[in-house]
């Protein structure tokens, strides 16, 4: 691992908040690995039958974290991590590869754009399910109880990725 520490930003939001286009783009930065729970939850529902609140995307996508952080590559994981225990899942992975921790909260400000680009989004691969706003508003949100950097990404793309590298800590 090159005398560095092993990284781990983890970036979380409701769908449609822009959490994907930051993610990728700040992972590009790292040269991170871009783990998206978007696409191993796709990838399992395209074999087998849906899964509502199922960590499984989860788990999956740690256990893969997992093998990145050993090899000493930087990790930077798209997914909406809105409770408590699945955002548990990624200290506790951290913790056990001495990385730093870094939780990006990404939010739309602005109700009328978050939900044009709600409803604007299109599936991106077989099995991917795309909220319609109204599950959106349902979905429950329980609210940090660590530091985190807190993005409003209802502007200019490339001043939120300055925003959240110049926030990374370690």
């Amino acid at each position: 691992m090159n005398g560095e520490r092993a990284r781990l930003v983890v970036f979380a939001g409701l769908p449609g908040v822009g959490k994907s286009t930051l993610a990728r783009e700040v992972a590009t930065a790292l040269r991170a690995t871009f783990l998206r729970i978007d696409t191993v939850e796709a990838a399992i529902a395209s074999t087998l039958t849906a899964f509502d609140d199922s960590p499984v995307g989860y788990v999956v996508g740690a256990r893969v974290a997992a093998d990145q952080l050993r090899a000493g590559r930087p990790v930077v994981v798209d997914a909406v991590n809105a409770v408590q225990v699945a955002r548990q899942g990624w200290v506790d992975l951290a913790r056990e590869h001495a990385a730093a921790l870094d939780f990006v909260e990404v939010t739309c400000g602005d109700p009328a754009e978050h939900r044009r680009r709600v409803e604007g989004r299109v599936a991106e691969m077989p099995g991917q399910h795309v909220p319609m706003w109204a599950e959106v508003q349902r979905r429950r949100w329980e609210p940090f109880t660590v530091d985190r950097i807190v993005i409003d990404n209802r502007g200019d793309t490339a001043a939120s990725v300055r925003r959240v590298l110049d926030g990374l800590t370690g």
